[in-house]
């Protein structure tokens, strides 16, 4: 179910922008009375093979453009009379130049209609991420929170590169911030030379962060292996049961210890095997240090002070989850509507900006090309298991930046690989020869075509490492 949704989630954002980006190339077309003959989301054959497996879930034809849905869902295409493109039809353009016909039209005009999609999607993805800071504002965890409140747990990336738990992060790459998420953002961990100033015992300590450290943050499950504020050890909810090692080959399930003794929300621990605790990780971290017949804890539960003691043996967690943080206890911001335009503009265009980042450290072997890409597996993932509005359009708007920063790159059968080809006609007064292009085209298709069956090896490779 959970990969069902993980599915939904993600074809549902393809499926707007490929829409929204194929719309981009037809709209610009009409408007210079360039005929479309085909618009169609998804394939309706087997890309890049034109004339393999032709036909498509739904048609229907208004004028001169036949709308349709396809039934490889891995892009779509637009169909643009005197233009060679994914269909590969080269029969029309053994014809006489029609006035409808792309070949027809000047070079400023196709390079205005090659230009369309992309520049659709960048308005779709300011858009949302204006939206986005609208309607929504901001919410966080104040940095200021989390440092008068016993500062970072340190988890096993944290600790790789020098964090220790109960550190308090003052700074990041020397600039004061307010928002805990700062600590993660791929700006940061894309920057040369990026640190962390943390205040540990009373002293500023500098923290490095690796150059090639962000292919560490491909998975949301990474991410949270990294730094977490440092939670209270406050019974937030009891699991009923837990697992009970029976031998060194068998675990099963068995009562929790929470549920046998009656925590419930909201008790607070004092000590566990008569060691004072005051946060959740204390509470682990004397819980796993190894194999023990019993336990022992305190508790404070209102005005009273309780003491359990329960066989352990077979079991290695008491059974709850700490309290999550109040409402009151997160930071908000609104923003009106002249703030939300220049910052969601900021926030949209900030994804270029990073890919931008990505692409110059995958350069220069900073960071591994196959580690830091992620095909359909891996950004179905990043929608996450439920259905949550907020981050699909969080996601959809980023796709949709990205897509458009792809799409820019010069690479034969891409978008940008056509705007190199009208610059040059543009610059020189000369367009390339048709066998040129034509054989560009295909070795672009190729490439395109490995490519996808890397990211496809990748996304399986990484699911099962």
């Amino acid at each position: 179910m959970e990969g069902m949704i993980m599915t939904a989630q993600l074809l549902l954002s393809l499926s707007i922008l490929i829409a929204v980006h194929e719309w981009g190339h037809y709209i610009t077309a009409r408007m210079f009375n360039i005929r479309v003959e085909k618009f169609y989301l998804f394939f309706d054959f087997l890309f890049p093979m034109a004339n393999v497996l032709n036909f498509s879930l739904f048609k229907y034809k208004k004028g001169d453009t036949e709308f349709g849905i396809g039934w490889f869902p891995l892009g779509g295409y637009v169909k643009i009379a005197g233009m060679v493109d994914e269909s590969m039809d080269k029969e029309q353009m053994k014809q006489a130049p029609q006035p409808w016909e792309f070949r027809a039209k000047p070079a400023w005009q196709r390079l205005i209609v090659m230009l369309g999609g992309i520049i659709v999607n960048v308005i779709t993805g300011v858009l949302i991420f204006v939206g986005l800071t609208y309607f929504l504002g901001d919410t966080y965890i104040p940095k200021d929170f989390i440092n008068n409140n016993g500062g970072i747990q340190a988890l096993e990336l944290g600790e790789q590169i020098g964090f220790k738990t109960g550190d308090k992060i003052v700074k990041i790459n020397g600039n004061d911030f307010a928002d805990f998420q700062e600590v993660i953002k791929p700006d940061v961990l894309l920057s040369q030379d990026s640190y962390y100033t943390v205040l540990r015992d009373g002293q500023e300590v500098r923290i490095d962060i690796p150059s090639n450290f962000i292919e560490n943050f491909n998975s949301k499950e990474a991410a949270s292996n990294f730094l977490i504020p440092r939670i209270p050890a406050v019974v937030g909810r009891i699991s009923k049961v837990a697992p009970y090692k029976v031998n060194d080959s068998t675990t099963v399930e068995k009562e929790s210890i929470s549920n046998k003794v009656g925590l419930k929300p909201g008790d607070k621990f004092l000590e566990v095997d008569g060691k004072p605790v005051t946060y959740q990780d204390e509470v682990m971290s004397i819980v796993k240090a190894g194999p023990r017949d019993s336990i022992s804890f305190k508790i404070q539960r209102d005005a009273s002070i309780l003491t359990f003691t329960e066989s352990f043996k077979g079991y290695d967690v008491i059974g709850f989850l700490p309290q999550a943080l109040d409402k009151d206890q997160l930071a908000y911001v609104n923003y009106g509507i002249g703030e939300s335009i220049g910052l969601g503009t900021e926030r949209a265009f900030g994804v270029i900006f990073l890919q931008l980042k990505a692409f110059k450290k995958i350069f220069s072997g900073d960071i591994s090309f196959q580690k830091s890409l992620a095909g359909p597996i891996g950004m179905a993932q990043a929608f996450g298991t439920d259905w949550d509005w907020e981050r699909f359009w969080r996601m959809t708007g980023l796709l949709s930046m990205v897509l458009a920063f792809m799409n820019l790159l010069p690479i034969p059968a891409l978008d940008g690989g056509y705007v190199v080809f009208l610059l040059y006609e543009m610059v020189s007064g000369r367009e390339p020869s048709e066998k040129f292009f034509e054989t560009a085209l295909k070795i672009g298709m190729a490439m395109l075509l490995v490519l996808m069956v890397f990211v496809f090896y990748n996304d399986i490779a990484k699911l099962f490492s």
